[in-house]
């Protein structure tokens, strides 16, 4: 059998566990095409996938957090693959998120604006975020939250969303950094952390650990 066949191959048949099923050809097939490793990683609390360019003999390298729900993962993946094709166009002569990439981006979405591939009140999100998508998909309240219906509960069972606290609730962030919850800014919480006294803005949409039950 060709090599690049087996590879489609071997390919599919690990994207089946991470992306909608209907995706899995086109994507099996980019990877060989674009000749990129992708990385299914931990949880990152500072990220859901990245993209590093080929350096010191190295090629094309995604990574992607290995507990994001099929729809998360796949956006995530687009996203992170239009930033390797952008890099193949304009090398580093364009800003990471410019028009560049946003016109990448959508371009290699747009096959997928199906309901053969994304529940209906995920297309309709996804449609609005492409309009102007930003740097990450998770700077999308609305995206956001609507991906987070088809969470497996079992994978985030002890956390919950930030906007979803009182006000003053402390909470962990990280597993161990204690903060307490402030007031809303125009898009994110201004919460401070107990030990520094340090001020630090939070998404919304930040999945935190109550911690005991603590208010003010």
């Amino acid at each position: 059998m060709d090599p690049r066949l087996q590879q489609f191959h071997r390919n599919s048949e690990v994207l089946k566990k991470y992306i909608p099923e209907p995706a899995v050809p086109v994507v099996a097939r980019w990877v060989v095409e674009l000749d990129f490793k992708l990385k299914i990683t931990k949880e990152r609390q500072s990220k859901l996938g990245d993209y590093t360019p080929p350096h010191q003999g190295l090629n094309h390298t995604i990574t992607i957090n290995h507990n994001l729900n099929q729809y998360a993962f796949f956006i995530t993946l687009v996203h992170e693959i239009a930033h390797l094709t952008t890099y193949n166009k304009y090398r580093n002569s364009v800003a990471p998120h410019g028009e560049q990439w946003k016109q990448e981006f959508k371009t290699l979405m747009q096959p997928f604006l199906d309901t053969a591939v994304f529940p209906v009140d995920v297309l309709y999100a996804l449609r609005k975020y492409l309009q102007n998508p930003a740097a990450a998909s998770c700077s999308d309240v609305t995206l956001l939250r609507t991906l987070k219906l088809y969470d497996d509960p079992d994978e985030h069972n002890s956390l919950v969303l930030l906007e979803h606290l009182p006000y003053k609730t402390h909470f962990l962030y990280n597993g161990s950094r204690i903060f307490e919850k402030g007031e809303r800014l125009r898009k994110r919480f201004r919460c401070k952390e107990l030990a520094s006294g340090a001020i630090y803005l939070f998404s919304p949409m930040a999945e935190v650990e109550l911690f005991e039950g603590k208010t003010a």
